[in-house]
């Protein structure tokens, strides 16, 4: 089951979210793989700490291979490492996804990513995309490969105008690519309880009748150490609050 995460808007925890998701999914003993297609390569930097800057496979090499015309027909399973963590696989992020994103939409490869995450559905049980914070090729890509999509949110109204326009975006993907693509939900990130801001925005939100997901995930320095030793919550601190909320959220996303 693909599931992307998703959000035009820069710095709302996609690549937090995906990866602790992915972390509690293969801590559960769940074989567990997450893409990163963000050039920035949080996610991979995330998963893998100094791991990730060392040369290996990644989903660079994997777009770059649909643009060749090889005989050898390789494997998506070419392009994966395995994590330190068990039961989680990473298709590592690359540098030179920027350059290719003109080759890659001017030969139309854009279902490419679809086609390897059929391939690769027997051998994983979930799958996470983490995507840049734009509306391009990559997310395209994913919007059109998965099933479900998370939609991260910020408590502000700059954060609120840029989700209509994006839910916008998915409609359109879903109308003329991905008619199976379902917008699980909005996930609410760095939530303060005790400000008037983020209950007023996210409870007007509810009124919209859209699907804002409970639990919200609570503000924490603790996620700052967490990306700084490159580990997901559930490994740092287990019975912490925000790793309790994961939890919670990764157990009503998967009943």
């Amino acid at each position: 089951m693909p599931r992307v995460v998703f959000n035009q808007k820069g710095g709302v925890g996609k690549s937090t979210i995906t990866c602790n998701l992915a972390a509690i999914s293969a801590s559960q003993g769940l074989r567990t793989l997450v893409i990163d297609l963000d050039p920035q390569g949080n996610s991979s930097a995330y998963l893998m700490g100094s791991q990730a800057e060392e040369k290996q496979p990644d989903i660079g090499g994997f777009f770059e291979h649909t643009l060749s015309f090889s005989l050898r027909s390789v494997a998506p399973t070419e392009f994966i490492v395995a994590t330190p963590h068990d039961k989680l696989d990473l298709m590592p992020s690359s540098p030179v996804l920027d350059e290719l994103q003109a080759k890659l939409e001017s030969r139309h490869k854009i279902f490419k990513l679809r086609d390897a995450l059929q391939q690769l559905a027997p051998s994983y049980d979930r799958i996470y995309i983490d995507t840049p914070p734009a509306l391009n090729f990559y997310t395209r890509s994913a919007l059109i490969a998965a099933r479900n999509c998370l939609i991260p949110f910020d408590c502000d109204d700059f954060s609120r105008q840029a989700l209509y326009t994006l839910l916008d975006n998915v409609k359109e993907i879903q109308a003329d690519h991905n008619s199976k693509l379902v917008v699980e939900g909005i996930v609410v990130n760095q939530f303060q309880p005790r400000a008037k801001l983020p209950q007023r925005i996210v409870g007007e939100l509810i009124e919209e009748g859209l699907p804002v997901l409970q639990p919200y995930l609570p503000a924490s320095v603790r996620i700052r150490e967490s990306h700084e030793q490159s580990l997901p919550m559930i490994y740092l601190d287990p019975g912490h609050k925000l790793t309790q909320a994961f939890v919670a959220l990764h157990a009503g996303l998967n009943p």
